[in-house]
């Protein structure tokens, strides 16, 4: 049962990975054609935001089932993501377009970098 638990972890983290990736090209794209964030990248946001925290709950539930990762820091980059995705989405949506645009592709790049960290920090 723990392997699977594991398998979950790790599997949803890639899948945020490139969620992020897409996410912060096509955010970037966005600000730089002085475009408005659609409707649709706002809800693949928050997708991302909710796959962000299944994969959290997963890595709780191994944590608890006593799979540890190989250093603390990893948990550190786990509880910022699933953090920082809404409180963001929520402090960007009140802003200009552009300001929303490039909040929220940042957002994507920070999370590409800290998922990345994560995967080096076991």
């Amino acid at each position: 049962m723990t392997g699977a638990i594991v398998f979950l972890h790790e599997w949803l983290a890639r899948v945020v990975l490139i969620y992020s990736v897409v996410l912060g090209l096509w955010g970037t794209y966005l600000y730089f054609r002085k475009e408005a964030v659609t409707g649709g990248f706002r809800a693949s946001f928050l997708g991302m935001a909710a796959v962000t925290a299944l994969q959290t709950l997963a890595g709780a539930a191994a944590f608890l089932a006593g799979q540890r990762p190989t250093e603390l820091l990893h948990v550190v980059y786990g509880v910022f993501a699933v953090l920082f995705l809404p409180g963001l989405y929520l402090y960007a949506h009140g802003g200009s377009a552009r300001r929303e645009a490039v909040f929220l592709a940042g957002a994507c790049w920070i999370v590409a970098i800290a998922f990345f960290r994560g995967f080096a920090t076991g």
